[in-house]
């Protein structure tokens, strides 16, 4: 199965199905499963940010009780859409080859990514979280996680 490292909060939060897009400088052709690895790194400065630390609080975490070096979750990627313009509505132009879709700029979910001009948001869906995360050694990229349920 492809898995994908991703630093804390973040990892969390799409485990948790707080976080729909995980934004990325880079698309991907995979669609299908993928694993959700929780990096060695804790962005303790966004931990701290009004909209994630709400948010995390709210199904129990900080900073301190992130889990680490572990597969947190697994979903499935669906669309990868490139991130045109924004547009003056307060909205955010989300574009793949055969479809589109707006995001709105005041929502929970445009704080957690970045949602520049030219950088790339993959949609995620039916995400299960691991009530005990894997451990695992993650990769930067996509990379092949080996594990049987």
């Amino acid at each position: 199965m492809k898995a994908i490292t991703i630093h804390q909060p973040w990892a969390t939060l799409i485990a948790l199905g707080e976080k729909k897009y995980e934004t990325r400088s880079w698309a991907t052709k995979h669609r299908g499963p993928l694993a959700i690895h929780a990096g060695m790194k804790i962005d303790r400065e966004a931990c701290e940010r009004e909209s994630i630390k709400s948010t995390l609080a709210k199904h129990g975490y900080t900073a301190d009780n992130l889990p680490t070096g572990a597969i947190v979750a697994i979903t499935n990627l669906r669309e990868c859409y490139k991130v045109h313009r924004d547009i003056l509505a307060g909205l955010v132009l989300l574009h793949a080859e055969s479809t589109r879709t707006y995001l709105e700029t005041l929502s929970n979910e445009y704080h957690f990514g970045d949602y520049g001009v030219g950088r790339f948001a993959w949609r995620m869906k039916d995400v299960r979280r691991l009530i005990d995360p894997v451990p695992a050694k993650g990769q930067q990229g996509l990379w092949n996680w080996n594990y049987t349920f």
